[in-house]
């Protein structure tokens, strides 16, 4: 295998590594007063960073128009 898969953002692309850590930065030491702007837990990111993002699953849980939801639709079940 080539690394596509494994290789840290850091080293894949520099820049927007930097701005991510840059925005993680500001975002620990200032305050945003907009609700739809607070800083979410580590294991919210982890989830939103995760396997499912690869997954179109348009429709409902149980009526997906794709094939190959089924995890899909338990992680939305469970929300």
């Amino acid at each position: 295998m080539s690394g596509f898969f494994t290789t840290p953002l850091s080293e894949a692309d520099p820049e927007i590594f930097g701005s991510i850590t840059d925005e993680l930065g500001r975002q620990r030491q200032e305050i945003e007063l907009i609700a739809s702007e607070n800083i979410v837990s580590a294991a919210v990111m982890a989830a939103q960073g995760s396997v499912l993002t690869n997954k179109y699953a348009e429709g409902y849980p149980g009526r997906r128009y794709y094939g190959g939801c089924e995890f899909v639709d338990v992680a939305e079940n469970l929300a």
